[in-house]
């Protein structure tokens, strides 16, 4: 109950009187809830009980970029300060094939329409409660090594989650890159876009949610969906999406090794109570030296 009064209390200094606050489950970084005003209406709001940062504004930015550059559908930003946001209040989905389909119509406009030159973004990022590096480069592999797979290699628990040995091959499998995923320009893409951070409109229309921007390969967002817990209906998803966007092909191979940003930043966040060591393992065994030195 505290932290709802905290969150009440800074709608109100934002100037949104809250009359009551429905707390939402998930997240790992903020205080978020439904918001029902003092004249009725609701709204959707989050905050921060630790220091002051710039996590809101850039999320705010980012949901702006979706639907301004790519035509995605997102909440309207109603404020976003250093310590709260205030968005539009969204539906829960309805996890029917039609839904699914429309996402798929939705992402393919955002990645088709995006496309670019360069990998990254014009300021650095959040993932979770952790920076996302997104530091301007014209090569995609070097861009996901580095800023998307080696960079989580020095957070301490990434470090003690992992060997030596664990360590060098995903060392070996980022220096692999360009023999394992085909040379693509990038793409504006949500960056965090597992199936929690989709929701609806009024109409059930789907909505993005919880960006973590950058330019970078679209296959990284269909990996996120992929790769985590998502409805059986969901499949529909990836049917149209490649009618309407077509991958190379081996995608679906493709799609645990881009997942591994997520999985190291799980690791790193502490959230490791679903197998992700175990899972990045999977991925860089092959990379693995053998006894003897070979790989």
């Amino acid at each position: 109950m505290r932290e709802t009064g905290i969150l009440m209390e800074r709608l109100r200094e934002a100037g949104f009187p809250a009359r009551s606050v429905t707390r939402t489950a998930g997240g790992v970084v903020a205080v978020a809830g439904l918001a029902t005003l003092d004249d009725d209406s609701q709204v959707f709001a989050k905050t921060l009980l630790g220091p002051d940062s710039d996590l809101f504004e850039v999320e705010a930015a980012g949901l702006v970029a979706l639907r301004e550059r790519g035509g995605a559908a997102t909440p309207g930003v109603l404020r976003a300060t250093r310590n709260v946001l205030v968005l539009e209040a969204m539906r829960p989905r309805v996890d029917d094939e039609r839904y699914w389909e429309g996402l798929a119509h939705l992402l393919a406009r955002l990645h088709t329409s995006t496309v670019s030159d360069r990998f990254g973004w014009h300021r650095e990022g959040w993932l979770g409660r952790m920076r996302q590096e997104n530091t301007w480069d014209t090569d995609g592999h070097a861009f996901f090594a580095e800023r998307r797979i080696l960079r989580w290699l020095r957070e301490p628990l990434v470090e003690a989650a992992f060997d030596g040995e664990e360590r060098r091959a995903l060392e070996r499998l980022c220096a692999a890159l360009p023999e394992l995923v085909p040379a693509r320009p990038p793409s504006l893409t949500h960056g965090d876009l597992w199936s929690e951070n989709v929701v609806a409109d009024e109409s059930g229309a789907p909505v993005l949610i919880d960006p973590a921007v950058s330019y970078t390969w679209p296959e990284v967002d269909l990996s996120m969906l992929w790769c985590s817990p998502r409805p059986p209906a969901a499949d529909r998803f990836f049917a149209v999406y490649q009618d309407l966007a077509p991958l190379e092909d081996g995608w679906q191979e493709r799609m645990p090794l881009l997942h591994l940003r997520e999985l190291l930043s799980v690791i790193a966040h502490d959230d490791d109570d679903w197998g992700a060591a175990d899972a990045v393992r999977k991925v860089i065994a092959p990379f693995r030296r053998a006894v003897g030195g070979a790989v």
